[in-house]
This record gives structure tokens, sequence and C-alpha cells, in this order.
């Protein structure tokens, strides 16, 4: 027997007919013996629909008040949820964040889980042989006793700090793919799904625009050592695939170079031309960003032949890029740089592997094969077990597909 956690995303309870098919997911494991809680988003559509409700009532609404609207989409999936088991003779109940509780920051929004008491649910599996059914995305905020939410994907990061919660042998994440790619299929057909990954890859993949799983879900996966499965929801409830398991890098035996290609689209790049190369000119520049909420990546800083000045260059996201220039002309006083240089619809493609802290030549290779096909790298950065080339939107499918063969990730 066996305690694990389900987590099943908007697409896989996106009707009645799905959320059926998601009881019979469950069934299959209650049936194996084993304690399951359960954690679901809402419907596929429903939160989008409850954020414009909220934004059409008041374009400057209470974040309080906008949490309050967009957590009831889970907490109808939940309720379905459980009435669909109990339909197949399975004892369940739903839960609110609330309830648990589930304990976060008071951002609004985009709370953060403080704590989670899953010592009720523990004791229903003992007393009732109940299923869990939790409304993922949510939590309480103690002091106000407002009901927070967690912000996009928050539901990933319920499940797993609910399994770490009720210390579970495992949490399985469904969706609508059946595991985690060495690339995406869209662009590689003959993108692989990979049996293993360890839990700083699968970081570095999420971050870097693997959308499989919500990042923060991944960092509390890793902190408390949480093995988690990627299984798709669209298999036969009586013979799922396996799906891909996160683990720890020693649960590995064989670990490849290069585990994964990711890639992100829409980046801007900034260039500050001539500025003076003095200290508190980086504060200048990136502090003022900072408090506009715009997410600095990409740094490269060359200073000029006479040491006096730098050129500074550094990517936002595409839809920050003009907020960016206005934040930047506003400080230019204060900055010094003579000239401001911008360019859009930039692409991001990463390459990720822990074998690459053993490997040299890993990113050389990279940029041999890009020069060979006529791709030209704007910029570059490195990690211990990744790299990213900052390249033209146009070429990406180009890139990805190159960096994808180069090592080898089309081979079974």
């Amino acid at each position: 027997m066996a305690r694990l956690v389900m987590k099943f995303g908007g697409t896989s309870v996106a009707n009645i007919e799905r959320i059926r098919n998601v009881a019979l997911h469950v069934k299959r494991e209650v049936d194996a013996g084993n304690e399951v809680a359960v954690v679901v988003s809402a419907m596929s559509g429903k939160t989008n629909e409850l954020v414009a409700w909220c934004r059409d009532i008041s374009p400057l609404h209470d974040a309080r008040e906008y949490d309050a609207v967009v957590a009831s989409g889970e907490i109808v999936t939940a309720g379905l949820l459980a009435i669909a088991l109990q339909n197949l003779g399975i004892g369940a109940r739903s839960w609110q964040g609330w309830q648990i509780p589930i304990l976060t920051s008071d951002a609004h929004g985009s709370a953060r889980i403080e704590s989670i008491h899953g010592d009720e649910i523990v004791k229903r599996f003992a007393e009732r042989q109940e299923v869990a059914v939790v409304a993922g995305f949510q939590g309480l905020h103690k002091a106000t006793g407002r009901v927070t939410t967690l912000g996009r994907g928050g539901s990933d990061t319920s499940a797993v700090a609910l399994a770490a919660a009720i210390k579970a042998d495992r949490c399985d994440i469904y969706t609508d793919v059946d595991g985690v790619y060495t690339t995406d299929p869209r662009v590689v057909p003959k993108a692989r799904r990979m049996d293993k990954i360890a839990f700083e890859e699968m970081l570095e993949m999420a971050s870097l625009g693997a959308k499989v799983l919500q990042v923060r879900s991944v960092e509390v996966a890793m902190v408390h050592g949480v093995k988690t499965y990627v299984r798709s929801s669209f298999d036969p409830p009586d013979n799922p695939s396996p799906g891909t398991l996160i683990c720890h890098e020693e649960d590995i035996v064989e670990q490849q170079v290069v585990t994964g290609i990711a890639f992100t689209r829409d980046e801007a790049q900034v260039t500050l031309r001539r500025v003076a190369d003095k200290p508190g000119v980086a504060a200048a520049i990136f502090v003022p960003l900072a408090e506009a909420n715009i997410n600095v990546d990409m740094i490269i800083q060359v200073v000029s032949d006479d040491t006096t000045t730098t050129d500074l260059t550094f990517t936002v996201p595409a839809a920050d890029y003009e907020k960016a220039r206005q934040v930047l002309e506003k400080a230019q006083p204060m900055i010094g740089y003579t000239n401001l240089q911008g360019a859009t619809d930039l692409v991001k493609v990463s390459a990720i592997g822990i074998g690459m802290r053993s490997h040299a030549g890993v990113a050389a290779r990279a940029f041999k094969a890009l020069a060979e096909k006529g791709i030209n790298i704007r910029a570059i950065t490195t990690s211990e077990i990744k790299f990213s080339v900052l390249i033209d939107a146009a070429y990406t499918e180009l890139a990805v597909r190159t960096l994808h063969m180069l090592y080898g990730l089309d081979k079974v």
C-alpha cells in the first residue's frame, strides 16, 4: 500500500465526461489499496473567464476580491469529482484550501505556501478510507482570514506541497502529455519521452520554456525530495503509461550529457551604449527595472578600449519591452548612456544536462553547429548544467532541431 497525491490539470477536467475519466484513474489507485489525495485545477478555460469577469467589472479591482472570485473554479471541480467518485462507490469529500488549511503569504494573486496541515486528511485515510479531493491553486492567509491564490500553474505547487505535508510516497501530475520530452514534439517529431529526469534539470527546463510543470512546484519537490511523476490523464485508466519520474540525480543510473532542449519565444534585447564604467551604474539600470516588475534575464557587459565606458546588453520579456524603454529613458540622467538600442522577436534556446558538469566543450559544439546553419547568436549565458543562446525567432525550429540532433536526443 502506498500513499499518493494525484493532480489533474484543466484539460483533464475540462468537462463532465473527462471528470468521470479522472474518477476512473483515481479508482484504479484506490482498488490497488492506496491512500489517495487528489488535487484539481479549474475546468479548462474557466479561470480565464473568471479573470475576464473581474476586469469587466473594474480594470482596477481589489486583489482580495479577485482571489475570492478566481478561486471558485477549483472549488467547482473538486465538488464534481467528489460526486463522481461517490457514484463509483468510493468514499470521497472535497476540501477547499482554507479547510485543510493551506496557509500562505498575503500576496494575493501570487501567494506562496507557508505551511500545510494535512493531519485531518491522513486521519480520514485510516478511519474512513476516504479520498480527499482538494481544490488546488488556493490557500488562506491566516492573519486576515482571506482566501489567496498561488498564481498560474499553482495547482502543481499545491499538489507537491500537499504530498510533502502528508508524507506521500509519490506525487503524480496528470496532464495532456504522457511525460517530459527531450524537447517540444510539435517542433521536433523525433523528441523522446524520458523515463527519468533530475530535479535540477527539470527546474531548468521549466524555467527556460518547458510548460509541463510550474517552476515553483519543481522547487518544492526538490527541497522536500518528493518523487514526482508526469503522466497523461488521456491514457486508458486501466492501462496508463509510466510517465516520467522527476527525482534526485543519484537515482538516475546513466546520465546523458544533454538531457533536453528548451526554448522561450518573444524575448526582447536592450543595449545601452557607452555607459560610464563606474560603481553604482548597474544599480541605476536594474533597480528601476525591478521596481517596475520587469524581469531581466541575460546580461552581457563589454568594456570599451578606453576602459571608461561600457556597452551593456540584457533581455526582457517582449511584452515588457516598451515599458523597459520608458523606465530607462526616464533614468538616463542617472545612468548616463549615450544611446539605447533594442530588438524584439527573439527567442532563447537552451540546452540542459547535469552531464555538462563533467564534460568539456559541450557549448562549443553547439556554437559551431549553429554557425554552420547560418544562425547568428546575439547573446550567450551559461551555468553549471545549461547554456542559453539568444537568436532571431525565425530560426527557432532550425536551432532546436539542430541541437536536438547534435546531442543524440533523437536516438532511441
